[in-house]
């Protein structure tokens, strides 16, 4: 049995994720190690994916190490949110007008994440993940990233060594020592935080070309999955009853993350079932005739009860003045809308603290269903 965990992007919204594996951690004797053969994240959710291979010889203290950076975390850990810094960052944006449109000495971002770099390196035992796998807590993690030359859905993996690497068209998989650089480039949201030089590559968000999330852990040997999403409650339904408006620049934005952090993965997901579905139905109207090797895969998916916008809107406040500025005239306030965009980066404690106990409480109800998918 080679399970393994999908963490999707998402900025502050990979809280969430905290919160769910905090419930399967509880769900799991307490000195018990890491549950998944593999592990694989994409932006925020690959900063939770390396943080837990890390510590994978002890999961529910692995959860415990990523709980405490999400619980006490605010925005100046993560970018420079002063008047000064938002100042610089769209300057630098103007500038690149006259210099064909490029940054002179650093990537082009709105926002200085130089932060982030500091609490990676002080966070993330980097050196302990080659030890956890050759220890044998876990056959791989990986990291996915968008490379802007290229143009390629990268997903950088530091495994065993009979995990080797592929191309499938703009999907590759390299073998890499994983490091803060990696993270860096699989969370650069384009636009608002700077690409990172990987090698001889630019890259940014893991999520820009990520067409099919689930694709590598199948590569690596996945035969059961579990998903955990950030995209807002699946049963709710939009009102319509309401006076519609032009949409706000924090609402359109809002609009394209969604696109890129929940879309592919959901589109994703119903590929796997459809094909699921395909391979019970040959096997059932003739178990003899052969499949081709394939097999169906488990799979389990923990969605949010909630509606990230929702919570958003309550804790636009807790952002530092000048971010609250920027969050107003782009509209991402309840009225205009855009609320979407602040749940991207909301990095404060108090908004993350109620994404980990939605998530927790969200998991507790599946509580059957996560111990069958170990069982």
């Amino acid at each position: 049995m080679k399970p393994a965990l999908i963490l999707s992007g998402g900025g502050a919204r990979g809280a969430y994720q905290v919160g769910v594996l905090k419930a399967v951690a509880d769900l799991h004797n307490k000195a018990d190690h890491n549950p998944f053969s593999i592990i694989s994240g994409t932006s925020a959710g690959a900063i939770n994916a390396v943080a837990l291979a890390a510590s994978a010889n002890n999961f529910r203290l692995a959860v415990k190490k990523v709980e405490k950076i999400w619980k006490n975390l605010h925005v100046e850990q993560v970018y420079q949110a002063g008047s000064w810094d938002l100042f610089i960052g769209l300057g630098r944006l103007f500038a690149s007008l006259l210099n064909d449109g490029i940054g002179k000495h650093q990537p082009l971002a709105i926002l200085n994440n130089a932060p982030l770099r500091v609490l990676l390196q002080h966070s993330v035992q980097f050196r302990n993940i080659q030890k956890r796998i050759d220890a044998g807590f876990l056959d791989a993690v990986c990291v996915s990233a968008t490379g802007y030359t290229s143009g390629e859905s990268v997903s950088f993996f530091q495994a065993r060594p009979d995990i080797e690497s592929w191309r499938n068209g703009r999907s590759v998989g390299i073998p890499s020592e994983l490091s803060v650089k990696h993270l860096l480039a699989s969370s650069a949201i384009p636009t608002l935080l700077p690409a990172e030089k990987v090698n001889r590559e630019y890259f940014g968000d893991g999520a820009l070309r990520q067409l099919a999330p689930i694709s590598p852990a199948l590569k690596m040997g996945a035969d059961r999955i579990l998903v955990i999403g950030v995209s807002g409650n699946q049963t709710h339904v939009p009102r319509h009853d309401k006076e519609s408006h032009s949409p706000s620049m924090a609402q359109m934005m809002g609009h394209i993350f969604n696109s890129a952090f929940i879309d592919n993965l959901e589109h994703d997901l119903e590929t796997l079932v459809r094909v699921n579905d395909l391979i019970g139905m040959v096997k059932n109207e003739n178990p003899h005739r052969p499949t081709g090797g394939m097999n169906s895969i488990g799979l389990l998916v923990i969605y949010p009860s909630i509606e990230f916008d929702e919570v958003a809107a309550k804790h636009i406040a807790d952002l530092p003045r000048a971010m609250r500025a920027l969050m107003k005239v782009t509209g991402a306030t309840r009225k205009g809308g855009g609320a979407s965009l602040a749940s991207y980066l909301l990095f404060e404690k108090a908004f993350c603290n109620e994404l980990i106990k939605h998530g927790y409480r969200d998991a507790m109800e599946q509580e059957t269903a996560i111990r069958e998918f170990f069982s």
